[in-house]
């Protein structure tokens, strides 16, 4: 696509069983602020965002992802993907029209090539939002998600194909090839990640916090509260962003992150770095080891909404 018409990465939106459980461990110790509740949906926003919401919870029988939500700059750039994607044979869900969610707007619904539901939307009400304090260790905002897919060149060659992505690193194991691709739609280094796993699922949801002393504070925070930390904290080398990586009731890996790269698209070239540097998962080297248990644990369960779209 000759015109990159995704601005950002509005919301992610979860559903699970046990829907008491998740809203307390997210408007909780996670930092984000519940907005508006309507029978068994949840809409939490971060304090320094924009966005109405960050993360949507659905109480549901099955644990899945209900659907990832990106921004469009007009209503025009809405309905023009929508054609796009339409003649290139994509799956639409629903066509532009008005959104039924807090702030509004004008959107649609699809399935990417794994099965997942994307929303694109504009004219999204801006939310009233503050700047975050020094010492304040809640999320800013929404940073960025990985996926896990089955086929890792497939998933990204369908995301540059139909919606603009753009490789900005991989990181490559010496057999097994890419094993990670780190995708754009503006000079953040990503708002998407996909993962190699054994089957389509979430790997991790990432939030930006003000900076690094804030980070740690958020990670001091969350471990003292009892909250499992996976991996972490560290610093990565594709993106230069810190993590520290937990895992919420429901066993999504979820991140407190900060300091993302942003690139000059015009100059910038991807590199291929090796997953047996121990650099690239780590710059500083104070993380915990990257074992295969804390991998299985980040390959999640197999997403059970799958071109299957969520109820609302």
């Amino acid at each position: 696509m000759s015109q990159r018409l995704l601005t950002h990465l509005r919301h992610v939106d979860l559903a699970v069983p046990d829907f008491a459980k998740q809203l307390d461990f997210y408007a909780g110790v996670w930092g984000l602020t519940e907005v508006e509740e309507d029978n068994g949906l949840s809409f939490l926003a971060a304090e320094g965002s924009p966005e109405q919401y960050v993360v949507r919870l659905r109480r549901a029988e099955e644990k899945r992802l209900d659907l990832i939500s990106y921004g469009a700059a007009t209503p025009a750039d809405v309905d023009t993907l929508a054609e796009k994607l339409l003649a290139g044979g994509v799956q639409l869900i629903s066509r532009p029209d008005t959104l039924r969610t807090p702030g509004s707007g004008y959107g649609f619904r699809f399935f990417d090539v794994d099965g997942r539901t994307i929303e694109v939307s504009a004219d999204v009400a801006v939310r009233v939002h503050r700047r975050i304090e020094a010492k304040e260790s809640i999320p800013v905002r929404l940073s960025h998600l990985v996926v896990n897919s089955p086929d890792v060149a497939r998933t990204r060659q369908w995301y540059e194909q139909h919606l603009g992505f753009a490789l900005s690193d991989a990181i490559v194991h010496p057999q097994a090839g890419d094993i990670m691709n780190f995708m754009r739609i503006s000079p953040q280094h990503h708002s998407l990640g996909i993962a190699s796993g054994p089957h389509a699922s979430v790997h991790h949801v990432s939030f930006e916090l003000r900076g690094v002393d804030e980070f740690l504070r958020g990670t001091g925070r969350l471990l003292r509260a009892g909250a499992r930390m996976a991996w972490g904290p560290g610093r990565h080398l594709a993106g230069d962003n810190s993590f520290s990586y937990f895992v919420d009731p429901h066993g999504n890996t979820v991140e407190y992150t900060t300091e993302m790269e942003d690139l000059d698209e015009d100059t910038w070239h991807p590199h291929h770095y090796s997953v047996t540097d121990d650099e690239v998962t780590d710059q500083w080297g104070t993380a915990n080891p990257l074992t295969e248990p804390i991998l299985k644990e980040m390959h999640n369960d197999v997403d059970r909404g799958l071109f299957t779209a969520p109820p609302v």
